[in-house]
């Protein structure tokens, strides 16, 4: 089944806060085999993901949207990132649907998400394209 287009437009905010902190930075350093935390707390480039992410995770698993998890596939992204992310930010976000169509049997979805600290400070702003299958198949 397709996704209805009405969806866009719609947005989903982070619940809470994401504290960030020397710990978390060094861990996802780790994941990623990046260099560690240096010494000014700065966290590699990619590290806005982690609230990207998780907002991403709130659009998929809302149930109203109906997106199947395994007829997902992640296109593409793009970070534009305003100032590095360093420890004792406090980060919120906003990921906005922009757009849903459908295009040879499938739904693509483009969503922009916008990150910011807890003050208003713009961090970065990550888009991205998931393409949906939707049905049984």
């Amino acid at each position: 089944m397709a996704l209805d287009p009405a969806l866009s437009g719609r947005t989903f905010a982070t619940p809470a806060p994401y504290e960030v902190s020397a710990e978390r930075i060094a861990e996802f350093a780790r994941a990623i085999q990046a260099d560690p935390v240096d010494e000014a707390g700065t966290a590699p480039f990619t590290f806005p993901i982690v609230v990207a992410f998780a907002l991403m995770g709130r659009l998929m698993t809302d149930p109203s949207v109906g997106i199947e998890l395994r007829n997902v596939v992640h296109r593409d992204e793009r970070i534009e990132q305003v100032r590095p992310v360093r420890a004792g930010d406090s980060l919120v976000g906003t990921l906005t649907v922009e757009s849903v169509r459908a295009a040879a049997g499938v739904d693509l979805i483009a969503t922009r998400t916008e990150i910011s600290t807890v003050g208003g400070e713009a961090v970065c702003a990550a888009t991205a394209t998931l393409v949906h299958r939707g049905g049984d198949s």
